[in-house]
């Protein structure tokens, strides 16, 4: 056997081959270690600087945390009477994202639920102001037989589910509808609120928000405090055990000062004609009737109003979404005149026997202002001026004032200002001042005060422009001895649980320094406006005394030379009627003003209302069926019938809600 050597070139290729593999060897050794560094840099990364958000979002894969929204507080009347109530029942919803055609989904949900045009076209608005992932609701208050009936096809629907909802309900319907206001489903403007306020965490799950009335301006009390609940969920997103649980509080119940008795009585007083009324009780400042006619049922926009509907209110000549007590704002006519009075004596620009001859009209720069008829009333004191209203008397008072001083005398007593009711959306008016008109008006020429323009604001008329609040709240300060207190509907929060009461208003009073010996005369004046003036018929045989002053207040202007026909103008172009009263005279417990548009004198139409309040507030009675009807018809005078004590007249009875159902687990 023959050994073979290997030649020197072999050994010289065996070395290369050794060498390129060590050299490999090395290169993987350094690409490991290179991987190791990465690796444990990547770890050092993940464990000590991203520890704490990954922790957060391993947490968020383990867990879920669900808002639990509060139960809206109720709504009281001063009697403890509900006026506004939650109830629960269920709802069909959809999930557009979750759907694939959506026509067609709702026309097979159609043939098992009843859904009506309104119920698309509602549906349709909804989805317009929401997210594709929001569930929205295509019908309310589904009966037990439509559940029964979609629960048995549910595997069909992906996307549509039925819950359990709390539901607002307002069980008096169209009754103080403008105090009370209603709720409606949060849209983009009101997220912008709740995000100025920093009160978007309380707000996850809510979707619905007070939009008007005491339910908004009471939001945050009626809305409570929403809950949460963090639970531990499966892969597939189930919940499987609660891990932490912070109950949500429920919001305050509301006590308003209203009586909705009283509220109920002046709204079928008014019967289809238009106007407003607001009493007080002038020693507190509660509100104890706020009447806005027409109105209107705020339970139709608790899911969204219809359009037929919106388009019914929003488009009637009669206004009933106007808030005509708050918003409304009038020319206070001859109800003007006690306080034009009292600014005389406050700064002695007349004494109450001055005496002015009442010729039946009065002469400025050579335009003629009328008074009464053609033959006046002769020499006019001030307590004759306010008893039997010449124009005359205030037409020379106003000349001798001047559009200042009346405007620094009227500012205090709330005319043309903000009362700060709590209500949302209260105007000003008009408390006219050569200032006011250097900005009202653009036009140079139309920016000078002119002195002709005075003379009419002696008998509330001209620029004047005031709501029946301003004239209400000037009038318990009257009928107050010249102590103003603010105005508001609610009286106290009650927490839901303890029930017990905070009271809302404890601002104190504001004496505005009237003298005595001034406002007696004034109050003098009134009470004979009752006992032997324009309202002394309406108030024939009360069992109590009274104060008041009737007004009319043009709607459009008539000419100089021109007497007022109503027969020759359209409702629209009548007068308003006006009065403005306190009672009892001598220890006041009410105090209101009221109008009833283009209805021509006050002490016809306004003053007959007056006096079946005060009847109500101070004797406990109610009217009879035909003097209501009488009232409704401006042809009532003094009551007539046998009046019902009011506790036997039953409040309507509330709407029962059309589905109960328990509440969710």
């Amino acid at each position: 056997m023959t050994l073979h050597m290997p030649s020197l070139s072999e050994l010289r290729d065996t070395r290369m081959e050794i060498d390129r593999f060590q050299g490999r060897v090395v290169v993987v050794q350094w690409l490991v270690l290179l991987c190791f560094i990465l690796l444990a840099t990547r770890l050092v990364y993940l464990q000590i600087f991203r520890h704490d958000d990954l922790m957060a979002q391993a947490e968020s894969n383990r867990t879920a945390v669900l808002p639990t929204v509060p139960p809206r507080g109720n709504i009281f009347d001063r009697n403890g009477l509900v006026l506004a109530n939650n109830y629960s029942a269920y709802t069909l919803e959809i999930t557009p994202s979750k759907v694939t055609d959506l026509e067609v989904t709702i026309d097979e949900l159609a043939q098992l639920v009843d859904i009506q045009t309104r119920d698309r076209r509602r549906f349709k608005r909804l989805r317009e102001e929401s997210r594709s992932f929001d569930s929205l609701p295509i019908r309310n208050r589904l009966s037990d037989e439509e559940v029964a009936r979609f629960s048995a096809q549910s595997y069909r629907f992906p996307g549509v589910e039925i819950k359990a909802r709390l539901f607002r309900q307002y069980p008096y319907g169209e009754v103080a509808s403008h105090v009370i206001g209603y709720i409606g489903r949060i849209n983009q403007s009101d997220k912008e609120r709740i995000e100025e306020n920093d009160d978007t965490a309380n707000y996850r799950g809510t979707e619905y928000i007070g939009k008007l009335g005491v339910e908004r301006h009471y939001e945050r009390e009626l809305h409570g405090i929403t809950g949460i609940n963090q639970v531990e969920t499966s892969a597939g997103g189930r919940a499987i055990r609660s891990l932490f649980n912070r109950p949500a509080v429920p919001g305050k119940n509301v006590v308003l000062s209203i009586d909705i008795q009283l509220q109920k009585l002046v709204e079928d007083l008014f019967g289809n004609r238009r106007g407003a009324l607001v009493a007080l009780d002038p020693k507190t400042g509660d509100v104890l009737a706020f009447v806005s006619k027409p109105t209107f049922d705020p339970n139709w926009f608790v899911d969204g109003i219809d359009v037929d509907n919106w388009k019914m209110l929003n488009e009637s000549i009669d206004k009933p979404l106007l808030n005509r007590a708050l918003r409304g704002t009038y020319p206070p006519g001859s109800t003007y005149k006690p306080f034009m009075a009292l600014a005389a004596l406050s700064t002695g620009k007349r004494k109450a026997n001055t005496v002015v001859y009442d010729t039946g009209s009065w002469t400025y720069g050579g335009h003629t202002f009328r008074s009464h008829g053609d033959g006046g009333l002769g020499p006019v004191d001030m307590l004759t001026s306010i008893v039997k209203s010449s124009n005359v008397y205030y037409y020379a008072l106003a000349n001798d004032l001047g559009v200042d001083a009346i405007h620094d005398f009227m500012r205090p007593l709330g005319f043309g200002q903000i009362t700060g009711i709590d209500l949302p959306g209260e105007v000003r008016g008009i408390l006219p001042s050569t200032e006011w008109k250097r900005n009202y008006f653009k036009n140079p020429e139309q920016k000078k005060w002119f002195g002709g323009e005075t003379i009419s604001l002696g008998i509330g008329q001209g620029y004047n422009t005031f709501t029946m609040l301003q004239l209400a709240s000037a009038t318990a300060t009257l009928a107050n001895h010249g102590v103003q207190f603010k105005p508001h509907v609610v009286m106290a929060t009650q927490d839901a649980v303890t029930h017990t009461q905070t009271q809302a208003f404890a601002q104190p009073p504001l004496d505005l320094g009237y003298k005595s010996e001034h406002l007696d005369v004034v109050r003098q004046g009134m009470a004979g406006v009752v006992t032997s003036g324009t309202s002394a018929r309406v108030f024939e045989g009360a069992a109590y005394t009274s104060a008041g002053k009737t007004g009319t207040a043009q709607a459009v202007t008539i000419g100089q030379k021109d007497k007022y026909d109503a027969s020759k103008l359209s409702e629209y172009q009548r007068d308003h009627a006006l009065y403005m009263a306190y009672a009892p005279a001598e220890a006041p417990q009410i105090a209101l003003a009221v109008v009833v548009e283009n209805a021509g004198f006050g002490a016809a139409s306004a003053a007959p209302i007056a006096r079946r309040v005060f009847d109500y507030w101070l004797l406990g009675q109610y009217p009879s069926v035909e003097d209501i009807a009488a009232t409704q018809k401006g042809q009532s005078s003094k009551p007539i019938g046998k009046p019902r004590a009011k506790q036997d007249v039953p409040l309507i009875e509330p709407a029962a809600p059309p589905v109960q159902v328990p509440p969710a687990r």
